[in-house]
This record gives structure tokens, sequence and C-alpha cells, in this order.
């Protein structure tokens, strides 16, 4: 009885930490905003099917997952994923969250990303987006160089 217990609470956890963040990559729009608010860098959404999307796999492979771009994500945005899994579960709350955000930015296709500076004012959330991109071929190096772009707006 001990265990079952021990490891409910473990499993729970462990769900409430993946809600909250993936990898550097929050999964919550509005921890994303206060982060982005607090330390004055963008947000970077990553509109993704993680579990079915090759192109998504292959940006998460190329790029996402390299020392380069973990260094400059680090420096430079807040990450936050915004994921439409076939086969992964996710919670009603994410699921309601993405697809408002979707509607939102009008994301048709994946993987798609959306750099945006985030304010709130009147008490409502303002966006001020910096631009669009998606996958590009040659890995890190090109990639940064393209988002890089949209941060000297």
């Amino acid at each position: 009885m001990k265990k079952t217990f021990v490891i409910c609470v473990l499993l729970i956890g462990s769900i409430n930490l993946y809600s909250q963040e993936n990898d550097g990559w929050q999964l919550n729009f509005d921890k994303a905003a206060e982060l982005s608010m607090k330390t004055g860098k963008p947000i970077l959404a990553n509109f993704t099917g993680s579990d079915w999307c090759g192109w998504c796999v292959r940006l998460k492979k190329e790029v996402f997952v390299t020392p380069a771009f973990k260094k400059w994500a680090k420096e430079n945005v807040i990450l936050l994923e915004l994921d439409y899994p076939r086969r992964t579960q996710q919670t009603e709350e994410i699921k309601k969250q993405n697809k408002e955000l979707q509607q939102f930015f009008g994301v048709r296709g994946y993987p798609t990303l959306h750099m945006f500076n985030v304010a709130i004012s009147d008490g409502k959330t303002q966006i001020t987006s910096l631009g669009k991109m998606g996958y590009l071929a040659g890995g890190p190096t090109p990639w940064i160089a393209n988002a890089n772009n949209y941060l000297k707006k």
C-alpha cells in the first residue's frame, strides 16, 4: 500500500513538472509571458506535432537539442512549446491553451515558430510579433542566424 502511494505521488509530481517545462521549453503560456516580461526577452513559440510531424522531429534533432541552440536560446529568448500530439497525452488545460494560441496566430502547419514580445496593458495581454519561421536546413547555425534577424527588430 505504501509503495502504491509513493508511486502515485511521484507520477503526479512528474506530470505537474512536465506541464510546466520540458527541457528548457515552457509549456504554459502564462509562465512564459511572466518570464518574458521579467527578463525583457521575447518568446519563441514552437507550434509542433512532436509525435507525428516529421519536419518537427527533424527540427528538434538538427537544431533544438544542440548545444549551440541551447546557448543561444538561454541568452536571447524564452522558449514556449505548443504541442499538438496524436499519441501523447496532455491535460485539458494545455490542449485548450494550445488551441487558442493556434487560432490566435493562424497556425496551419507544423513546425511553425513565432517570435513575439508580450506586455500587459489595461489588464490585457498585448502581443507584438517579431516574426514567423519554420524548418530551415543546415543545422543550428543558419537557423540561429535567421532567428537573429527577428531579434534585431
